[in-house]
């Protein structure tokens, strides 16, 4: 029961890390302990397993893709969703500076604790984590689309937020952000609209069971140089954290509705203003905070 409890709260914090544009749950489920088990879990539902369901064969079925594992760290996750959505946007609207400084100490330290578990730095690790800061930090400074309501664009939309939700350090709240949907999922999930969720629930899972396979293959054969390249996705991704931020170009979605609101196409950093010894204190906190999670998941094993 107390493992439960546990993997319900390592659930709680992926889900709350899911709701900020640019902090992966992935990156969460990997200082806690779970990553590995997760990644297999999923990748296990395949066609024996559907067939294990078509016949009935449930137990069997729960047994081979772990299934109380998988139910009790999304009933974590959910809750956690479903729970911090108003929170955190609460927190993002009226302390951006705040709020953004204790995700930017969370992700830097991520970038230490995730480094030190590359088994030996090479050449191949050094290209691979260039390649992966690289390739998030040209993510990070991609302009923002107006987006689109259309079940088919919140189909993909949902899709392409999963599969960067389960890699450590590429936010699957950002991928939403990018493409115009983010307000929107952030909206459906506040105000309970169940059809427009059921889209995204959709693209979830056919992106979730489609591209957790071919990840669980390269984590097993290219364990190194992946993990090196997922270290310089958190560090490239620091540049969308970066707490003091100037929107220069914005769109204002659904306009002359209940619904208006000003999206922010591009922006670009600033310097700390003065409110910067408190930010450092934020930033400190989320820095703590991870490395208590590190410890807790190795006490937890």
């Amino acid at each position: 029961m107390l493992k439960h409890i546990q993997l319900f709260l390592k659930g709680m914090a992926m889900g709350a890390a899911d709701v900020v544009p640019g902090v992966s749950g992935g990156t969460i489920a990997f200082i806690t302990g779970i990553y590995g088990r997760l990644i297999g879990a999923i990748s296990s539902i395949n066609k024996k397993t559907l067939l294990l369901l078509f016949r009935g064969q449930f137990r069997q079925l729960w047994a081979v893709i772990d299934g109380t594992f998988l139910a009790v760290l999304f009933a974590g996750i959910f809750t956690s969703i479903l729970t911090l959505a108003s929170v955190l946007t609460y927190t993002l609207d009226h302390h951006p500076i705040l709020t953004w400084s204790f995700f930017f100490g969370l992700v830097t330290a991520s970038v230490w604790m995730m480094g030190r578990t590359v088994k030996q730095w090479n050449v191949i690790a050094a290209v691979a984590f260039a390649f992966g800061t690289i390739i998030t930090y040209a993510i990070t400074e991609m302009g923002a689309t107006a987006g689109s309501d259309a079940p088919w664009y919140l189909i993909l939309s949902g899709a392409l937020a999963i599969c960067a939700m389960i890699l450590p350090g590429i936010s699957g709240s950002f991928i939403l952000l990018l493409l115009g949907a983010y307000s929107t999922v952030l909206a459906a999930v506040t105000n309970g609209e169940l059809l427009t969720l059921a889209y995204l629930g959709i693209g979830a899972i056919f992106g979730l069971l489609s591209f957790s396979k071919g990840l669980k293959y390269i984590f097993e054969r290219y364990y190194n140089p992946t993990i090196a390249m997922l270290s310089g996705f958190l560090l490239g991704s620091l540049n969308k954290l970066w707490p003091w931020k100037e929107n220069l170009e914005a769109f204002v979605k659904h306009a002359g509705t209940e619904k208006e609101e000003v999206v922010a196409l591009s922006v670009r950093n600033l310097t700390p203003g003065v409110d910067w010894p408190m930010a450092v204190v934020f930033a400190l906190f989320g820095a703590v905070l991870v490395l208590g999670l590190e410890y807790a998941g190795k006490k937890m094993k």
